[in-house]
């Protein structure tokens, strides 16, 4: 019993400032509600989608989302490496990255105009400082 009243009481100590931290800076304006259009595409259908290039090589995946004041700025794209070890990752901008829904195929499927070679001499972009994972 005694355990219990003290995990209760430092439950309340901990929760408290992370309380007042939410009282401190609420929301300043209300929540807009949104229709999601039936041609969109989430986010989960995005991470981990295998890109191809014209002639329908696998060249990279897309990891990651870069989104920047409210909009969507970039796909962080895996290239090369096996089973996660030496793989690099390179910015791309969504204009570089064509995506559609094959019905027949029931999946998404994401091309990009460049090889994997030119992936990979790409500006890397490294998960560090404030985007470490």
């Amino acid at each position: 019993m005694r355990r219990l009243v003290i995990a209760t009481l430092a439950a309340a100590a901990l929760a408290g400032p992370a309380l007042a931290a939410n009282e401190a800076t609420p929301p300043t304006v209300a929540p807009k509600f949104e229709s999601v259009p039936q041609d969109a595409v989430l986010s989960y259908n995005l991470i981990g989608l295998n890109i191809t290039d014209a002639q329908n090589n696998s060249v990279g995946e897309i990891k990651d989302l870069v989104i920047d004041h409210e909009k969507l700025t970039g796909y962080i794209v895996s290239v090369g490496g096996f089973l996660g070890m030496g793989e690099r990752y390179v910015a791309v901008s969504p204009s570089s990255i064509a995506l559609g829904y094959d019905a027949d195929a029931k999946k998404w499927k994401a091309i990009i105009g460049a090889t994997k070679d030119q992936l990979k001499s790409a500006p890397e972009f490294k998960y560090d400082g404030k985007f470490k994972r």
